[in-house]
């Protein structure tokens, strides 16, 4: 025998992956190999085309267990109202969107087999045929129409009722065949549906906690605040999902978190602190991490309506302490980009590339502190690890504030109830907003003048007009001028503080196979339990 593959086919191939699956030991898959007519010296080879080939294609089964880090006793199945990744994480198993963002963040259809337009005013969708509810309900146009009417509906509450807004005219052409007709145009409307808040949810349905949608997996539990299980929807439209169930909770505690995945209770760490980040590497080759930068931000938030933030010097002043670079470097150990205060990330086609940002400068910071009278006066800072290091960066702007004799009083709240009880409440906090695919969105939600996430609660009429306008422009030269003042604006005006666009990062075990980036964020945009497995 040569050092050739001899009387050896890709039938043959395809055995010793199987076997490779059902766990063969290298002693079986070599006496295997012989049998087949294959040279001891290719051995390797083989194994190594086969190990690849088993990596890459999806293994049935098991089941996966994973931890967000945000969790509430208002957690909800129901896609209007989330607001927390966990939820998002939830809908996204139980439920599906007339169309999701490919990793490259271009919009791809999903319930809907095709969306289109002549004038992105008036849009028609056709709707796959042959999907079902998990209680067996046929998927028609009613379901979509009452899907997208409640967000219109103020008893609903829905986190995107301005977004909605737009939408105001729905017709069911036939029961595969739904006509939307918008305000205004906005060539944008693809890329809104993909938003989890718009999972179609069935005709009529009252009774969320079901979460009977159309989606990968059966909730078999749910406990608001606690923990979700799904099981694999065995008549599932499309061809998956891999696992045969998936549980879903939250650690609030990053440590515990990480913790929680060395010790071989969950698979996937979600959102990691890069304190972190070294103690999972120095476990060797049986983890990951998964980073991704998608326009994930924590910020500092001062509302304009609170003392001391109406003093516009006070703003000012904190908008030259922060130190933006020391914070990427230290707070965040340089997984991420300097920011300046603009929501719309540099991976966004929209990004103003103009808008620099602002130096650290102690003395015109003291300056402005003068101006507004808070010099030698504690003014609070309420921080907690729900947002991502906003404890650390919290720490790095009380050291510069001493300096100059500002006294932020630093105040740690837990992670448990920090977003129903401090976040766009208390005077000075932090916030932490998952990426959003379009300047529209993020504005719409976070700072027009009614958005319902307005953290500063900054208010302009010039802003909420140039919005309305940016929507509805078809020429993206002048759509991008408009988003590019817009950014300023926010930048300038508003009472935010983004210091920098966060890389985020997934600690997973290294079983868990399939995990890819997404622009709406980590966990695959948080659909990742549909689409990733676990390996043998």
């Amino acid at each position: 025998m040569n050092d050739k593959i001899t009387n050896w086919t890709r039938s043959d191939d395809a055995m010793v992956e199987a076997a490779i699956r059902r766990g063969a030991t290298r002693r079986e898959l070599l006496q295997m190999m012989l049998a087949g007519g294959a040279a001891l010296s290719a051995g390797t080879l083989v194994f190594g085309r086969a190990g690849d080939a088993v990596a890459a294609t999806p293994v049935a089964g098991g089941t996966l267990r994973a931890a967000g880090w945000s969790a509430s006793t208002a957690d909800t199945l129901d896609p209007a109202k989330a607001s927390l990744s966990t939820d998002y994480v939830r809908c996204c198993s139980f439920y599906n969107r007339l169309t999701f963002l490919d990793k490259g963040g271009t919009p791809q259809m999903e319930l809907a087999e095709a969306i289109e337009t002549k004038d992105a005013k008036t849009w028609t969708v056709k709707l796959r045929k042959g999907v079902t509810f998990h209680d067996g309900k046929p998927l028609t146009a009613d379901d979509v129409i009452f899907s997208l009417k409640r967000h219109l509906d103020p008893s609903v509450g829905s986190k995107v009722a301005k977004i909605a807004a737009q939408m105001t005219g729905f017709k069911a052409v036939d029961k595969q065949t739904v006509e939307i007709t918008l305000a205004s145009p906005n060539a944008d409307l693809p890329t809104i549906l993909s938003m989890h808040h718009f999972m179609i949810v069935a005709d009529g349905t009252t009774d969320f906690s079901k979460g009977n949608g159309t989606g990968a997996f059966v909730r078999e539990v749910f406990e608001p605040g606690v923990r979700s299980v799904g099981i694999k929807n065995k008549n599932y439209w499309k061809s998956g999902p891999n696992v045969d169930s998936f549980e879903y909770f939250a650690i609030s505690d990053d440590s515990s978190r990480v913790n929680a995945l060395l010790s071989g209770d969950i698979h996937l760490a979600a959102t990691i602190n890069p304190r972190s980040m070294r103690l999972v590497e120095s476990q060797g080759d049986g983890f990951v991490l998964s980073k991704t930068t998608s326009g994930n931000y924590t910020n500092l938030n001062m509302r304009l309506d609170m003392e001391p933030g109406s003093k516009r010097d006070f703003v000012e002043g904190m908008k030259y302490l922060v130190n933006r670079e020391q914070i990427v470097k230290s707070a965040l150990r340089g997984l991420g980009e300097v920011g300046n205060d603009q929501p719309v990330s540099p991976a966004n086609f929209y990004h103003n590339t103009e808008l620099k940002p602002r130096a650290f400068d102690p003395e015109k910071a003291k300056f402005h502190f003068e101006k507004a009278g808070v010099l030698g006066q504690p003014i609070p800072v309420i921080a907690s690890d729900a947002a991502n290091s906003a404890i650390d960066m919290a720490m790095i702007i009380q050291a510069s504030a001493a300096e100059i004799g500002l006294k932020l009083d630093v105040q740690r709240v837990p992670a448990d109830g920090y977003w129903d009880n401090y976040w766009l409440k208390a005077p000075v906090h932090f916030g932490n907003i998952n990426p959003r695919p379009t300047p529209d969105i993020l504005f719409s939600l976070l700072y027009a003048s009614e958005a319902p996430w307005n953290e500063s609660q900054y208010k302009s009429e010039k802003f909420d007009k140039m919005l309305i306008e940016a929507r509805g422009s078809l020429d993206q030269e002048k759509r991008k001028a408009i988003y590019n003042e817009m950014q300023l604006m926010v930048a300038s005006e508003a009472g935010t503080i983004i210091p920098a666009y966060i890389s985020n990062v997934d600690a997973i075990t290294a079983k868990l196979k399939g995990l890819e980036a997404n622009p709406l964020g980590g966990q695959m945009g948080y659909a990742f339990a549909e689409y990733v497995w676990l390996e043998a």
